[in-house]
């Protein structure tokens, strides 16, 4: 049995050994050995170990410059992030692994490079057939330069080729370019022109080695031949058309652009199209039309010369040479033109400059609209149209008047049968007032007439009144009273000369013979329905109010029904009711005052200290009742022979020095008008004895003495159980509180 243990212990470590030697601590970088970047890119380089469960790393650069690189290492792997990729990353960069005492290390190079964009392809103008052009291939923001190299292709013909050899004197971003100067013709429009660039860095398959540019030609041909026809002729009458049209070689094909020559030799613009008309000649369309053919090359440009003869023209002015105006309205003068296409107009007074605001031309129609008239628009006003190089004036006359709204009729106030009044008929803002007529009537009875003809110096707007005063009565109502107003301007043919108001007449009648109706009556029990109904007479009907008078004198608003009703009563409804009538004419008002008794409640029967006392004692028997107004308190004792009244004091009845026989039942009787109640209660009186009394001086000693010791005795039994229980005793956990 021992040699069986030791054939077996043999073989295991031989395992052992075998096991061990095939997990050797070994390192791997990836990539393996150099890294190519592109600078602005981001790199990682990766470290990892096997045959170590929990190696160590450590990066340095074998030059011992900074990093400009992030590590993070977890488990068996370490990872170098360059990001992004910049000029002091270009470095060999050193891993070292730790395994326990073994040490392994291994080295990656970083070469940078930058070919982020294609070529670009620049010309110093538009390709203008036969004009040299100088074309430009760019390369932008390459890294190392010394390694570029250029070609510049025009179809199958190769116009240049370049290196960049130069000694790269310090790290940096460099833009190389390749110029050429060709002519171009028009046989180059649609050939390829291609800008190739490469990088040799042959080492990296990956790494594109090789960019282009591709663009297509175009070649232009400057604007030439530009032809202007005229239909039907160079030469037109007012009110004429005339249509021209304008043509131009080039390539690409030319836009037009029309034009007029100013008396400065500016142009101005007219219009973007091969086809210019113009309708409705005027005299100032005369004069030289330019047409411009455009395009990317150049311009070219021919000239025609246009005359327009005029013709002759009427005048008329609208709505005549006078009108009338009322003041505040808008008013609208038209000027109109016949046998004259284009006229130009203008407006002004007889007296003032001219007048520009408010004035719309459109054809052959001029208007000036007076907006809001006032006292400065009444005057004469001219307009003068322009045809060619004639003029001619038309005149208007515009007077105002003022007119604008109907009589206004008001009353001193309310129509009171009886009560004089005084009645207002006016009319506001007239213009002229000195032609203003007033009447007032009372149906077909005329009351009063004015005539306002009085002369004023000035122009203003005035408001003209007619006044009188009469006694109304109830046979006036529904009579009506007229104002009529006239103003005699004969010119206004068709404005109101005549306004007139009406007013229908309401003779009132003030509130008069108002009644209070209670039911059932005004003195009620607590819990009782009551009603109070309120009347009163007057025209129109009056308005019945119900308020209740505040202990303060102020009225509290209820209700504005003629009944109020309360259906279940407190005694907080008792107080004094008030009745409004209430119409146009007056007020009218009546009180009635509400009482609500309550049976006596919350009796209260108390002797006071106690209930049982000892002979000897005073105490005081006590009977209360609730808010109750107007409530009789009886104090009673109970005996087998007849029931004793005590002579009370605002319900109290004092015992002084109580006997024995001062024991027994006591009752209270609480009444008033609507009912009583009773309450009653059991006076007790005990004896004294005639020895000593039981606490003597030295017996109150003794007491307090052993009402300290006892509780005492019961802590230290309290803890001493607590301390065998657990076997210990700590006075600062016995003094805390668990509460």
């Amino acid at each position: 049995m021992p040699g069986r243990m030791v054939v077996i212990f043999g073989a295991s470590y031989m395992l052992w050994i075998v096991f061990a030697a095939s997990q050797a601590f070994k390192m791997e970088t990836t990539p393996e050995s150099r890294s190519l970047a592109q600078i602005g890119d981001s790199v990682s380089l990766t470290c990892s170990t096997t045959g170590c469960e929990s190696p160590s790393f450590m990066w340095r650069t074998q030059m011992d410059s900074p990093l400009y690189a992030s590590v993070r290492s977890e488990g068996t792997n370490s990872t170098l992030t360059m990001n992004p990729v910049s000029f002091e990353n270009e470095l060999s960069y050193l891993c070292m692994a730790f395994c326990g005492s073994e040490k392994l290390e291994k080295g990656i190079r970083v070469e940078i490079y930058s070919f982020p964009k294609d070529p670009e392809i620049h010309f110093s103008g538009p390709l203008e057939a036969g004009k040299p052009v100088i074309v430009k291939c760019l390369v932008p923001d390459v890294y190392p330069f010394d390694r570029l190299e250029i070609d510049l292709w025009k179809g199958d013909h190769h116009m240049k080729s370049q290196a960049f050899v130069e000694d790269v004197e310090r790290k940096s971003l460099e833009t190389k370019s390749v110029e050429v100067t060709f002519t171009p013709i028009i046989e180059d429009t649609g050939k390829a022109l291609v800008c190739r660039a490469r990088l040799h860095i042959d080492e990296i398959d990956s790494v594109p080695k090789e960019r282009e540019t591709t663009k297509e030609l175009q070649v232009y041909i400057s604007p030439q031949n530009t032809v202007i026809s005229v239909n039907p002729s160079t030469r037109l009458q007012e009110g004429g058309s005339v249509t021209m049209t304008c043509s131009s070689e080039g390539l690409p094909a030319p836009q037009i652009f029309w034009s007029k020559k100013l008396d400065n030799e500016n142009l101005q613009p007219l219009s973007d199209n091969a086809t210019l008309t113009l309708i409705a000649m005027r005299m100032e369309y005369s004069g030289i039309y330019v047409c411009e053919g455009v395009n990317l090359i150049g311009k070219h440009r021919s000239e025609v010369e246009l005359v327009v003869q005029e013709k002759p023209f009427t005048v008329e002015i609208s709505p005549g040479p006078q009108i009338a105006a009322q003041i505040g309205d808008s008013v609208v003068l038209t000027c109109g033109v016949t046998d004259c296409e284009f006229p130009s107009f203008s407006w002004e007074t007889q007296i003032d400059s001219p007048l520009r605001e408010n004035v719309r031309s459109e054809g052959t129609k001029s208007t000036l609209t007076l907006s809001r008239v006032s006292f400065a628009n009444e005057r004469s006003y001219l307009c003068t149209v322009t045809c060619g190089h004639k003029k001619q004036k038309k005149g208007i006359h515009v007077k105002l008047y003022s007119f604008p709204s109907d009589p206004e009729i008001e009353m001193s106030g309310p129509l009171v049968n009886g009560s004089p009044v005084t009645v207002s008929c006016k009319v506001p803002n007239v213009y002229p007032f000195d032609r203003l007529e007033i009447e007032l009537l009372k149906g077909e009875t005329i009351l009063e007439n004015k005539n306002f003809s009085e002369g004023e110096d000035g122009q203003s707007l005035e408001t003209k009144s007619l006044e009188m005063t009469f006694i109304p009565t109830t046979e006036d109502t529904g009579k009506v009273l007229v104002c009529r107003a006239k103003l005699h301007i004969d010119e206004m043919e068709f404005e109101p000369k005549q306004r007139q108001s009406t007013q229908t007449l309401y003779v009132n009648v003030a509130p008069r013979d108002i009644t209070v109706l209670v039911s059932p009556s005004s003195i009620l029990e607590e819990g009782s329905f009551v009603t109070m109904t309120c009347s009163s007479d007057g025209l129109p009907a009056p308005k019945i109010l119900w308020s209740r008078k505040l202990n303060n004198g102020a009225l509290q608003p209820l209700s504005e029904n003629a009944t109020l009703t309360l259906i279940s009563t407190t005694m907080e409804d008792s107080g004094i009711y008030v009745c409004d009538g209430i119409n146009q004419a007056g007020i009218s008002r009546k009180e009635v005052e509400l009482i609500i008794q309550v049976a006596p409640e919350d009796i209260k029967l108390t002797a006071f200290p106690s209930e049982s006392v000892k002979e000897g004692d005073t105490v005081i028997i006590s009977c209360t009742c609730g808010n109750v107004p107007e409530t009789w308190i009886i104090l009673k004792k109970k005996a087998e022979t007849g029931d004793t009244v005590l002579k009370s004091i605002d319900g109290a009845y004092t015992i002084r020095k109580a006997q024995l026989e001062d024991a027994g039942v006591y009752e209270c009787e609480s009444k008033n008008e609507i009912g009583s109640k009773l309450k009653s209660l059991t006076l007790d009186v005990k004896g004294r004895e005639n020895n000593r009394d039981y606490f003597s001086p030295e017996l109150l000693v003794l007491y307090c003495v052993s009402s300290l010791i006892i509780p005492a005795i019961g802590m230290i039994i309290y803890f001493a159980r607590k301390a065998n229980m657990k076997g210990s005793y700590s006075l600062v956990e016995a003094q805390k509180s668990k509460v």
